[in-house]
């Protein structure tokens, strides 16, 4: 299975719209016949103006089948394509597996946390991901993590994993308590070595977020 985060900068002003045109002609479009939609979001904390969507396919030749034959769709080409054109300013993918796999939050309602780190070159993301699954039994006593990857393109060396919170409020109180955890405290004295970078968006899902 591969996966595929896209990040879409917008026009200011124009999140909406791209949100309604992914959740209502898009979305009938292309359903879940051209890859597996994950995850639709737009950022809230963080860069502005982004959207994100996540989707799986088989493998690599998978995608590269169906999104030629999405492009090949003239409803695509003549009705979405034309709407979300005059709104885009710039486009980013990354390929990525899973070193878990999403899962779905028990309840919905949530606000999503999309965690980028930079490893160092040569082993650095082996080395973090396997003190973080290690210590990760103990960070999910405080809140459950929804997904974890690392990328495959177009940056080679990072990892990329979700949480979901209730709340802002809910966030913070996981992550105090977590602070606390010996565990916990333990990776994080150590974790950050194997890394060059560390981003966070905050983020809310679409309408048609399969994970909301």
């Amino acid at each position: 299975m591969i996966y595929e985060l896209r990040t879409y900068t917008v026009k200011p002003g124009t999140v909406g719209d791209m949100v309604k045109a992914a959740s209502t002609v898009s979305r009938d479009i292309r359903g879940d016949r051209f890859g597996k939609l994950e995850g639709y979001w737009w950022t809230e904390i963080g860069p502005l103006n982004q959207v994100l969507h996540m989707w799986s396919f088989g493998d690599l030749n998978e995608r590269t089948r169906l999104r030629a034959e999405l492009f090949e769709n003239a409803r695509w080409s003549g009705e979405y394509i034309p709407l979300i054109r005059p709104l885009l300013v710039r486009q980013e993918v990354r390929l990525m597996n899973a070193i878990r796999p999403p899962v779905a939050p028990a309840s919905t309602g949530n606000i999503y946390e999309l965690r980028n780190y930079r490893a160092r070159p040569l082993g650095g993301v082996q080395q973090w991901a396997d003190a973080f699954t290690a210590a990760l039994p103990a960070r999910e006593k405080y809140s459950r993590m929804v997904g974890l990857w690392r990328t495959e393109a177009a940056q080679p060396n990072e990892v990329c994993h979700i949480w979901a919170y209730p709340s802002l409020n809910a966030r913070a109180e996981a992550r105090a308590n977590a602070e606390k955890d010996p565990v916990w405290r333990e990776f994080l004295g150590r974790g950050p070595s194997f890394l060059e970078e560390m981003h966070s968006i905050i983020m809310l899902p679409a309408p048609h977020s399969p994970l909301l």
